[in-house]
């Protein structure tokens, strides 16, 4: 059973809106409150999705960029090994000792160029997933925001079915904590 937090607010909304109907001045404020409730809880499950959705694809670009990195310094590896073999073929001496010196030469070249390349994808990957951290942060804390905008309007609705203040202030708190927990997602 798939979770719409728009969906739910929507309901309490209607639950309230029919008991508005017996025109008592706590139940007009309080569905009025359930219906800024709803908008306001829908933007912090959006948010808290976007968050959750930015978290993977750094998770996912930190990973491609480690697999970049590991390639190249796998190729660097290569070059090493060529290098060192051509080296000791030229130190035998012989008609092609010059031409082994330079191919040992050109992979020397090549590494330099390969470490840095290798260094670019991993200052890439560190950098995603410093990314990743951030939006992970976020996520959970928009997801205690959101639960707590939940929980203010079924709370607000019991205050329109006990005919009681305490529950439409207490979800009032809620909401306001909710919303402080979201802004602090971002800070």
């Amino acid at each position: 059973m798939t979770h719409d937090p728009a969906l739910e607010a929507h309901e309490h909304a209607e639950h309230a809106e029919h008991a508005a109907h017996e025109n008592s001045p706590l139940i007009s404020q309080v569905t009025m409150t359930i219906a800024v409730m709803a908008v306001i809880a829908a933007v912090g499950a959006s948010l808290e999705t976007t968050e959750g959705d930015k978290t993977i694809v750094a998770k996912n670009e930190a990973v491609l960029q480690q697999n970049k990195a590991t390639d190249t310094w796998n190729e660097y590896e290569a070059k090493s090994l060529k290098k060192n073999l051509y080296t000791l073929a030229a130190d035998q001496a012989g008609p092609k000792a010059a031409a082994y010196a330079k191919v040992a030469a050109q992979n020397a070249t090549d590494q330099t160029g390969l470490q840095v390349k290798a260094k670019g994808f991993e200052k890439a990957r560190d950098k995603w997933s410093e990314d990743a951290e951030v939006h992970e942060r976020r996520h959970g804390r928009l997801t205690i925001a959101s639960t707590l905008l939940h929980m203010a309007i079924a709370i607000a609705t019991l205050a329109i079915i006990l005919q009681k203040r305490w529950p439409w202030l207490t979800a009032i708190a809620l909401t306001l904590a909710g919303m402080g927990i979201g802004a602090w997602a971002y800070l």
